[in-house]
């Protein structure tokens, strides 16, 4: 029977990090929406509650105005599951949460660690496929979590980055999620770019 990494206090620790008030999207509601897609892809996974600790610590360390954020989120996780699982798997669970930065699937073994990797990237930005209302109401906040950021940077911005997803051949890295999110995604995305340029044309 396989066991979650996560007892109920470490939970209860990290639900409360989550909970914080400058968390508009980065907030429970994102860690849950996770672990549902964890729950009906659970037969995908080669090891699913080394993704559910990923999911977990992911965000855990969350500051705006931060760069490393995901590999202090990492760190986080070496410390709190020291002793709990193997070094070996503990290495991986940190590595894949380090890849949220980037949603570049990490250089890790087995393969099927790497598949699992690939698609914990691909869950964590499911957010771009969703209808449109839903991904609005994303972006709107996100914007929020950046409310100290000039509205002309944030344009400027946002913009960039949703270019490298656009640009990219495929969003996601897994069938799996390219045949349920990658049409809407694009379409998403290129609304928003559009606002965006529509907003800097001013």
């Amino acid at each position: 029977m396989s066991t979650s990494l996560i007892a109920p206090e470490l939970k209860a620790e990290l639900s409360a990090l989550y909970s914080a008030g400058d968390r508009h999207y980065h907030g429970m509601a994102h860690i849950e929406a996770l672990l549902g897609l964890l729950d009906e892809y659970r037969s995908s996974f080669s090891d699913p509650e080394a993704i559910e600790a990923v999911i977990w610590f992911h965000d855990a360390v969350y500051d705006s105005r931060a760069k490393d954020n995901e590999a202090r989120s990492a760190d986080l996780a070496r410390g709190k599951l020291a002793g709990i699982t193997s070094a070996e798997r503990l290495n991986r669970i940190a590595l894949t949460i380090e890849a949220t930065a980037t949603h570049t699937v990490p250089e890790i073994e087995p393969e099927t660690a790497r598949r699992d990797a690939a698609l914990l990237l691909d869950m964590d930005l499911s957010i771009l496929g969703t209808a449109p209302e839903t991904f609005d109401a994303y972006e709107a906040a996100v914007r929020r979590e950046y409310a100290w950021v000039e509205e002309p940077l944030w344009v400027a911005g946002r913009g960039n980055v949703l270019k490298t997803f656009l640009e990219r051949e495929q969003i996601f890295h897994t069938e799996i999620f390219r045949s349920r999110f990658e049409r809407q995604a694009r379409q998403n995305i290129r609304r928003s770019i559009d606002a965006v340029e529509a907003y800097s044309a001013r």
